[in-house]
C-alpha cells in the first residue's frame, strides 16, 4: 500500500479565485443568478410562518364557534393566505427556472473560457515546463480537474447559497419565535459544526492528493500505450502491470479516503438533525405544559406564548434547517474536490510564460549593389535583420548566417553541468556536424540555438547579433529544424506540410514534397496530397513520416537548418534519395547536422567530435581521420556510438 505521509494542502484563496474569475466573466448574468437563488431559497423558508397562521386562525375559530359559523369567520383569512402562498411559490418557480437556465449557460460558457486560457497558456510555456510533467498529468487538466471545476460551480456553489440562505432565514425566524427553543437547536448546530470540522478537513487533504494521483496514473497509462510495442518485445508485460498497480492502488487510497470521510458527513449530521428534532419536540411539549402549569414565558420577539400554533411552525423550521445543513454538507465532496482542481488549473495558469525579451525581427528585403536594404512586403528577395533603435528609427542588416558560440556553459539544473565551454562556429553556407555517444551534449547544443533553453556562462552570437537580442519567434524562423521525432497532425498530408508556412500555396507544399523525396511515396497514397492522417501519421511508415517532416521544413524556407538525427528512421535507399533532396535544402543555409551514421556526414566543412559535454576533436572528415582520434576509431569500427 502506497500512502505518502505528507498530504498535500489545499492552497488559501482557491475558492475564492473561483468567484472571482466567474463573476468576472459574467459579471451581469452571475448577480442576477445569485438574486434568483437567494429569491428561491427565501421562498422556501417564509411558508413556515403561514403554518403558525393557520393554526392561530382555528384556535380563534374554535374559541368562537363552531362549524359553519366558525368557517365564516376563518374562511376570508384563509383564503387570502392561501393565495399568497400560493404567489410565493409561482415566484419561487420562476426565479428557480431562471436561476437554473443561467447556471448552464454560465457553467459551460465558463469551462469553455478556462480551458481556452489553459491552452493559450499552454502555447508559450517554455519547452521545460512539457520535459518536467508528465503529459498525462497535463492532459488531466483539460479532463478531470475541469470536470470536477463544473461540479463545483453549475452544482456546489448554487446549492451553497440556497441551502445557506435557508439556514441564516430559518434561523432567524426561530429566534424570532423564540429565544429558548433556538437554543436547544443551537446544541444540535454546535455537534454538527465539530462533525464538518472533522470529516471536511480530512476528505480535503485526501481529495487533493487524489486529483494528484488521477495525473500520475493517467500520465503512466499515456507513456505505456506510447510505448506498448515496446513493452511487448522486450516481455515487459507483467513489470508494467506491477508498476500500474502501486499508481492504481496510490489512488485506490486516496479516494477512498476522501470518500469515506466526505460519505460519512452526510449521514452523520442528517441523524444529529433527527435527533435534535425530537430534543426540540420535547423540549416544546415541555415548555407548553410549563406555560400553562407555571406560567412560564416564552422569550422571542412574535410575542407569541408557548402552544401549537408556535411549536409546530418552530418543528418544521428545524426540520428544514436540519435538512440543509446536511445539503450544505453534502456539497463538501463537490466543494473539496472542485477546490482541489481548480488549484492544478490555477497551477498551470499560473505558470511563468516563456521569457523573450528581444526585439530584433526577421524580414523579407532587397538588397542594392551599394549595400543598401530594404524591406519589402513579398515573400521575395533576402533574409535581413530588422533593428529598432530607441530614437524610433531602424536599420537593417542582411542575415548570413553566421553563428557563433563562445565559452558556453549549461545546465538543465543549476547543479548539474552538461555543456563544458563550448566555442564553435559556423560561417554562412557551412554544414556544421555534431557526433558522439548519446548524452555528449549534442542535441542540447541545437536546444541553445533556438533558445528552447537559455545558457548560464557565454554567447551565442547569429551574424554577429546576440541571440538574446533575437525575439524568440524570428529567431525560430531563422532556424528550420528537423526532429528526430516526427509529430504528425491530424489532417491531410498537405495540411502537415503547410504546417511548416500557413501561407504557403499547394505548388510551394508540393515542390518541397519533391525536394525532400517525398513527392513519389505521396502521389502513391489513396487520395495523394488529399490523404488523411490520424494518431500521427500511424498509416505511414516511419521513413515517410520523417519525409513529411523535411518537407514541411523544407517549405518554410529558413535562412539556416538544424537536423536533429533527421535520417535516422529512413532505409539506406531512402536515404540516398534523401540525401540529394537535402543537399539542394542545404545550398546556400548554414546546417547543424546531428547524426549516428558517419556516412551521412562526411561532406560536412566541419565535423565536431563530443564526449561528456566537451568537444574533445573537430575538423573535416579528411583531417580527423589523419589525426586518427577517437572519430577516426569510431569511423573505422575501433568502437561504436551508443
Amino acid at each position: 500500500m502506497m500512502e505518502n505521509n505528507k498530504r498535500p494542502k489545499p492552497k488559501k484563496g482557491v475558492l475564492g479565485r473561483v468567484l472571482r474569475s466567474v463573476f468576472g466573466a459574467y459579471p451581469v448574468m452571475m448577480p442576477l443568478t445569485i438574486v434568483c437563488i437567494l429569491i428561491s431559497a427565501l421562498s422556501a423558508s417564509i411558508p413556515s410562518i403561514f403554518i403558525g397562521k393557520f393554526i392561530t386562525l382555528i384556535e380563534d375559530a374554535v374559541k368562537t364557534g363552531t362549524g359553519v359559523a366558525a368557517w365564516k369567520l376563518i374562511s376570508a383569512d384563509v383564503f387570502k393566505l392561501t393565495w399568497i402562498l400560493i404567489g410565493i411559490y409561482t415566484f419561487a418557480l420562476i426565479a428557480t427556472t431562471v436561476y437554473t437556465q443561467l447556471m448552464a449557460y454560465i457553467t459551460q460558457g465558463y469551462l469553455y473560457k478556462m480551458r481556452k486560457i489553459m491552452f493559450d497558456k499552454m502555447q508559450y510555456l517554455p519547452i521545460r515546463y512539457f520535459d518536467t510533467n508528465k503529459h498525462g498529468d497535463i492532459m488531466s487538466h483539460y479532463t478531470n480537474d475541469i470536470d470536477t471545476l463544473r461540479e463545483l460551480v453549475s452544482q456546489a456553489i448554487p446549492a451553497i447559497v440556497r441551502a445557506g440562505t435557508v439556514v441564516i432565514s430559518v434561523f432567524i425566524i426561530m429566534l424570532y419565535y423564540s429565544v429558548w427553543m433556538t437554543l436547544i437547536l443551537i446544541l444540535g448546530i454546535i455537534a454538527m459544526l465539530i462533525v464538518s470540522k472533522i470529516a471536511g478537513s480530512n476528505s480535503s487533504k485526501y481529495f487533493i492528493a487524489q486529483q494528484k494521483s488521477i495525473g500520475k496514473a493517467e500520465g503512466f497509462v499515456q507513456e505505456m500505450m506510447n510505448g506498448q510495442k515496446v513493452i511487448n518485445v522486450f516481455c515487459h508485460e507483467k513489470e508494467a502491470e506491477d508498476s500500474f498497480e502501486k499508481l492504481n492502488e496510490e489512488l485506490r487510497v486516496n479516494a477512498t479516503k476522501a470518500h469515506a470521510f466526505a460519505n460519512l458527513l452526510g449521514p452523520v449530521i442528517m441523524n444529529i438533525g433527527n435527533i435534535t428534532y425530537v430534543l426540540v419536540a420535547i423540549a416544546g411539549g415541555l415548555f407548553i405544559w410549563l406555560s400553562s402549569a407555571y406560567g412560564f414565558q416564552n422569550i422571542g420577539f412574535s410575542g407569541l406564548p408557548f402552544g401549537i400554533a408556535m411549536v409546530v411552525p418552530f418543528l418544521n423550521m428545524s426540520k428544514q434547517f436540519s435538512s440543509n445543513v446536511n445539503q450544505l454538507s453534502q456539497q463538501i465532496n463537490s466543494i473539496v474536490m472542485g477546490m482541489a482542481g481548480a488549484s492544478r488549473i490555477f497551477d498551470l495558469m499560473d505558470q511563468a510564460p516563456e521569457e523573450d525579451d528581444g526585439y530584433v525581427t526577421l524580414v523579407r528585403a532587397e538588397i542594392a549593389e551599394d549595400g543598401t536594404i530594404t524591406e519589402t512586403p513579398v515573400r521575395t528577395g533576402h533574409w535581413a535583420w530588422k533593428h529598432p533603435h530607441k530614437d524610433g528609427t531602424l536599420t537593417y542588416t542582411e542575415l548570413k548566417g553566421d553563428v557563433r558560440l563562445t565559452n558556453v556553459d549549461f545546465g538543465y539544473k543549476d547543479d548539474k553541468q552538461i555543456l563544458y565551454d563550448i566555442s564553435l562556429f559556423a560561417e554562412p553556407g557551412q554544414k556544421v556536424a555534431f557526433v558522439g555517444a548519446t548524452g555528449a551534449g549534442k542535441t542540447t547544443i541545437t536546444n541553445l540555438l533556438n533558445r528552447f533553453y537559455d545558457i548560464q556562462d557565454g554567447k551565442i552570437r547569429y551574424d554577429g547579433i546576440n541571440i538574446n537580442k533575437i525575439k524568440k519567434a524570428e529567431l525560430r524562423r531563422a532556424l528550420g529544424i528537423v526532429l528526430q521525432e516526427t509529430n504528425l497532425f491530424t489532417g491531410t498530408v498537405m495540411d502537415n506540410i503547410r504546417y511548416g508556412r500557413l501561407k504557403a500555396t499547394d505548388d510551394e507544399c508540393i515542390e518541397a514534397a519533391k525536394l525532400a523525396g517525398a513527392h513519389d511515396f505521396i502521389t502513391r497514397l489513396p487520395q495523394g496530397y488529399q490523404t488523411e492522417l490520424t494518431n500521427n501519421g500511424a498509416n505511414l511508415s516511419q521513413g515517410q513520416r520523417q519525409l513529411i517532416a523535411i518537407a514541411r521544413a523544407a517549405v518554410s524556407d529558413p535562412p539556416a537548418m538544424i537536423l536533429d538525427e533527421a535520417t535516422s528512421s529512413i532505409d539506406t535507399r531512402t536515404e540516398a534519395i534523401v540525401q540529394r533532396g537535402m543537399d539542394k535544402l542545404m545550398e546556400g543555409r548554414t546546417v547543424f547536422v546531428i547524426a549516428h551514421r558517419l556516412s551521412t556526414i562526411k561532406n560536412s566543412d566541419v565535423i565536431m567530435v563530443m564526449d561528456h559535454g566537451h568537444i574533445i576533436e573537430r575538423g573535416d572528415h579528411e583531417q580527423l581521420i589523419a589525426e586518427k582520434g577517437t572519430y577516426y576509431q569510431l569511423y573505422t569500427g575501433a568502437f561504436e556510438l551508443s
